[in-house]
């Protein structure tokens, strides 16, 4: 959809996207004046059902690909479809409370899957209740420290930013207002597709997924350590087909010079020395594996690529950081705070007073719980590690470096979002967790309980980031169709607490049915799970944590400083950085899967006999894609759910293709042959090919229901 234009004039002003004329006043689709249904138990139940169902979603997509299934767009469009279907119909600004509160989903998932995962990954022991109250406190500090910055942002430089988020979606709930219902049925036929795809692979294991080259091709590249792989589930294939064709080729572009040119590589120069040391560990190239050579050497470069496209992503936007740390002093001078009665109604905020009263609450909270967990976190040796005058001062130093950290990043967050759309949160998450250690060691807080402290405010950090960016996003589109800001930050909280709720129980439910860490059995050695729960992010924020806080003389600083130097040839180059790093640390099992569905959106937006009709196939995209994840997510965490043994692992009844049995509370599995080799993987291979036809006709049925809504209005 080409979010540039209004889709619909007869409602939207003229003025809607463009800067005001001197002595011009925009006037929103629904007046000050205008008291039609907003809150109402239908738009925050069917809000609040909506974080359930796409935290869920969001958090498996971020752990199994490294990105977050962008909410806001199909909660729109759930909005619009399941509104239609009510008597009498929801108004545009129930429709906008839905999306509102639904969209705490993707911001919470994003904060959480960023960070939390390194807790797992480092061996370090977190309760769901300090994932729950992390991502509460840093989402509730996230809105109060953006509501003073609304007015500016939104009213004073309008037309001056171009919120491309907040244009996409404020198209969609305007073409809601006319339009029938396709749309929605497109995205819940693609909901159904992608859960019914990936259910049959991960619990029922019809067929093998996990394609390889050297099964399918009989060996070929083996001799050399070369080996092409490709996951052909539906979560991935969808996130490729929303992606598009220019970032998924970069992404798998650094796969292909991961495995495919440094792979091979180290294989060839290092098979010949019978043992290898580096950074604490001995390797013996010639019987390593071509996973294993990734793991141990290629990877690393990733994770300084990474790191370093992150910090240089922040170092480009000096200016906005600079100007947002002014703007964040201006939002809370005495001259910012109006008589909020007294304003109309589309531009009332929450009461000054209780915005700082839960400024305040939430940063207390966050120094309560930092002191908690330096009370309770044990030493090394078992022992409790800290006492009460040691934890008051750690809780204290962490509380300062949170807010702070929230309070310099949270405008940087919500101008990034409304200028390019892109909020750079890994960067200054990796800044927040290296600034947090930094301080906790000058405190005299090391070891376990230091790391743990500094990843929760990690956490709460890149939460409240998350959630500024998101909120601004809000805050635009309600200015635009005439919201009522109070109501949006109000019932803004509720979305929070349900989605930090979900994100609490998905993230340790996924670690126990795949586990964030398993044994390599080459090696022996606890490794990450990079075909399951690769979470890229967090993998980067565990191994520098672990690093600063542990034994940094046995980390490969080298492979950092590698990866870091291709960051910089890469943003000289004008390439996308952390795209590419993205595709060097990921498995190309699931770059390659990206691709593919990146191919098919390609080609089916340029099939049709006319301009109009390869518009509506292209415009299906958004729709396909975002059931296809949807789908294949909540399915995932079902699956997630079946292979638990703390439920009795019900998956055992249901797998045809892999054998699992229950052993002393271990879930074991054992594949079939079939399953394993050529003819299970080549029905996965054409069930793939299947999969693109599907979305092929989806994309036709959509755009046919598109193009005869269009002639009817």
């Amino acid at each position: 959809m080409d979010s540039s234009k209004p889709v619909n004039s007869k409602l939207l002003p003229s003025n809607a996207y463009r800067k005001l004329k001197s002595g011009e006043v925009y006037e929103p689709v629904v007046g000050p004046d205008d008291l039609r249904p907003e809150v109402t138990m239908w738009s925050i139940g069917l809000g609040v059902a909506m974080v359930v169902v796409f935290t869920a979603a969001a958090s498996y997509m971020a752990l199994r690909a490294g990105n977050a299934i962008e909410a806001s767009i199909p909660i729109a469009i759930l909005a619009i479809f399941f509104g239609k279907l009510r008597i009498p119909n929801s108004t545009i600004l129930e429709n906008v409370m839905v999306q509102s509160v639904g969209q705490a989903a993707g911001v919470v998932a994003a904060g959480a899957t960023f960070v939390v995962p390194a807790l797992y990954i480092n061996q370090l022991d977190i309760a769901w209740w300090q994932i729950f109250l992390a991502c509460f406190i840093g989402g509730s500090l996230g809105v109060v420290l953006i509501i003073p910055l609304r007015k500016y942002f939104v009213q004073e430089l309008h037309g001056e930013l171009p919120f491309p988020e907040a244009t996409a979606i404020n198209n969609i709930l305007i073409t809601g207002e006319s339009s029938a219902g396709g749309a929605g049925k497109i995205l819940l036929i693609s909901f159904a597709l992608g859960a019914l795809f990936d259910f049959s692979i991960e619990a029922l294991h019809l067929w093998n997924a996990n394609l390889s080259s050297s099964t399918l091709l009989g060996g070929v590249g083996d001799g050399i350590r070369l080996e092409v792989q490709l996951t052909a589930i539906a979560a991935l294939f969808g996130l490729g087909y929303i992606i598009g064709i220019r970032y998924a080729s970069i992404i798998a572009a650094g796969s292909v010079l991961a495995m495919v040119v440094m792979v091979p590589l180290i294989y060839l120069f290092g098979r010949n020395i019978a043992e290898f040391s580096f950074a604490g560990t001995t390797f013996e190239i010639a019987g390593m594996s071509a996973t294993a050579i990734f793991g141990a050497f290629v990877k690393p470069i990733g994770i300084g690529a990474i790191a370093v496209s992150g910090i240089i992503g922040i170092l480009s936007m000096w200016k906005i950081v600079a100007s947002s740390v002014t703007l964040g002093f201006k939002g809370f001078s005495k001259e910012a705070h109006s008589d909020v009665e007294a304003t109309e109604r589309t531009q009332r905020d929450m009461a000054p007073k209780d915005v700082l009263l839960i400024t305040i609450a939430a940063t207390l909270g966050m120094g309560a719980l930092f002191f908690i967990v330096a009370m309770i976190t044990p030493g090394d040796g078992g022992e409790v590690a800290y006492g009460l005058a040691a934890s008051i001062k750690f809780g204290l130093v962490g509380m300062v470096v949170g807010f702070f950290l929230s309070f310099l990043f949270t405008p940087v967050a919500a101008q990034a979002i409304a200028i390019v759309g892109v909020n750079p949160v890994s960067g200054m998450t990796l800044i927040t967790v290296v600034l947090a250690i930094g301080c906790m060691i000058l405190v005299g807080l090391a070891g376990t309980a230091g790391m743990i402290v500094a990843l929760i405010i990690g956490i709460a950090v890149c939460t409240a980031l998350s959630t500024s960016g998101a909120l601004i996003t809000d805050f635009k589109i309600g200015y635009w169709l005439g919201s009522t800001p109070r109501n949006q930050e109000k019932w803004k909280f509720l979305g929070m607490f349900v989605a930090a709720l979900v994100v609490a129980a998905v993230i340790p439910i996924m670690d126990s049915a795949y586990g964030f860490l398993i044994t390599d059995p080459e090696t022996g050695l606890l490794v990450s799970n990079e075909q399951a729960l690769p979470a890229p992010q967090a993998n980067m924020i565990a191994a520098v944590s672990r690093g600063l806080m542990e034994n940094p003389a046995n980390q490969p600083w080298l492979l950092y400083g590698l990866g870091g130097a291709v960051a910089v040839m890469l943003w000289m180059a004008g390439i996308p950085m952390l795209a590419f790093a993205l595709g060097m640390y990921l498995p190309i099992s699931i770059n390659m899967a990206v691709l593919a569905g990146a191919v098919v959106a390609w080609i089916v937006a340029r099939t049709g006999g006319t301009e109009e009709v390869r518009q509506a196939r292209a415009e299906q995209g958004t729709l396909i894609a975002s059931g296809l994840m949807a789908g294949a997510a909540i399915f995932g965490v079902i699956t997630a759910i079946l292979r638990t043994p703390d439920v009795g692992a019900p998956i055992r009844f249901l797998s045809y293709g892999v054998d699992f049995t229950l052993q002393d509370d271990v879930l074991r599995e054992t594949a079939a042959h079939w399953y394993e080799g050529f003819p299970g993987q080549m029905i996965g291979l054409i069930m793939l090919l299947l999969l693109g036809a599907a979305c092929y006709f989806l994309a036709r049925l959509g755009a046919r229901w598109l193009l005869e809504g269009q002639k009817q209005d």
